[in-house]
């Protein structure tokens, strides 16, 4: 059986209120986390936006400058990730299809196979510009809302709405060029946010399992569950910084750093899945008057070392330290050590084998010195 049917199985001992409070909270943490992440891009192409307007409006003398704010927020965005590559072809696609558009439905018209020639048009002038998908893409959305907007908020000539595109691309461009920044960060705050997850999560099945609770091993798997979306952020933000330091010549030499955590990230989300898995089979032996304190401190220093992985990550700190921890948390994990005469328990402390690997694995050391690392059974 696989681990995710492992973590379905299984009685809840907790109401189904409470289940939703822990899960609320959790994606709670988990956005705020997102809105720190994105607070200066958001604010950097809001501000982008306001001055493309600006500039169209009052520089230019448009009084319905529409796309200049639009192209310069399509092209930014709220994403940290922005290579000048990627804004250049947000920023000529949107040029592109609002340049078409204008030229087209002056000469045709506009109405629904209107549509249809200004789209394949579009499109294919900017398959010929380029070969990303993005420019193609907003070339053609830009080409579609032109021959939708009525021509009245049209200003500036045939070719107003056009130069407001440029206007806008020309700002996005500007602030991608000296906002440039690390591609490693995101990636690293994302895997610093999963790996405090695992931890909480670790933390309070060391108490269940401490106070012998039920509920409390209910609740850490509660709490597995709800950090999904930080290790589905980590494993995305790894992959989209590899692919923009691959393809910028200024970031190129972070890629083997950035595969790193890319690979980091799939280990560490294969913990929380054992991990889950753990707090599920716990559930059903917890309850009757067990002493699980050997087990319960293995998994609060597990949980300590998470920690450690954490900041290692977020800072940039090298892992020795979290690695050392690890290390010797491997060496106790013998099941007739941790929980003597309780074959359950020693059950549980199999489980816990693999998480520690999991973990190893995590904080870099290589899966067959992290195996052989275990006690024989």
């Amino acid at each position: 059986m696989t681990a995710a049917a492992h973590d379905g199985a299984g009685q809840d001992h907790r109401s189904a209120p409470g289940r939703a409070g822990l899960v609320l909270r959790a994606r709670a943490r988990q956005g705020w986390a997102r809105v720190r992440g994105s607070l200066v891009p958001v604010l950097g192409a809001s501000a982008a936006a306001g001055l493309s307007f600006a500039i169209a409006k009052y520089g230019l003398g448009h009084e319905f400058p529409f796309f200049a704010p639009v192209s310069a927020w399509v092209a930014l965005g709220f994403s940290a990730d922005r290579p000048v590559r990627r804004v250049a072809e947000l920023s000529i696609g949107v040029a592109v299809g609002v340049a078409f558009g204008d030229l087209l439905v002056h000469l045709i018209g506009s109405g629904w196979w209107q549509i249809s020639v200004v789209l394949a048009v579009s499109a294919l002038v900017g398959r010929f510009i380029d070969r990303g998908a993005l420019l193609t893409t907003q070339a053609g959305v830009q080409a579609i809302v032109i021959v939708g907007l009525p021509t009245i908020q049209a200003t500036g000539g045939p070719i107003g709405r056009w130069t407001d595109a440029l206007v806008g691309g020309g700002v996005a461009l500007l602030v991608a060029t000296l906002g440039s920044t690390d591609p490693r960060r995101r990636p690293r705050q994302q895997a610093r946010n999963a790996m405090h997850e695992l931890s909480g999560m670790l933390r309070t099945l060391a108490r269940g399992l401490r106070q012998d609770d039920p509920a409390g091993a209910e609740e850490s798997l509660v709490r597995g569950r709800a950090a999904e979306p930080a290790f589905e952020d980590w494993r995305a933000g790894a992959k989209s910084s590899r692919e923009i330091a691959r393809v910028s010549p200024g970031w190129v030499r972070y890629s083997d750093e950035l595969t790193a955590l890319q690979d980091a990230a799939a280990k560490a989300d294969h913990a929380m899945r054992n991990a889950r898995v753990l707090a599920r089979r716990a559930i059903g032996i917890l309850g009757a008057d067990r002493d699980l304190t050997g087990l319960a401190a293995a998994v609060g220093d597990l949980a300590d070392a998470c920690i450690e992985i954490a900041v290692a990550f977020g800072t940039d700190r090298p892992l020795d330290r979290a690695r050392s921890d690890l290390l010797a948390i491997a060496d106790r994990m013998d099941p007739f050590t941790l929980a003597p005469r309780d074959w359950q328990a020693q059950s549980q402390v199999l489980l816990l084998r693999s998480l520690v690997v999991d973990l190893l694995e995590v904080a870099g050391v290589e899966p067959q010195v992290a195996r052989d690392r275990l006690p024989p059974l």
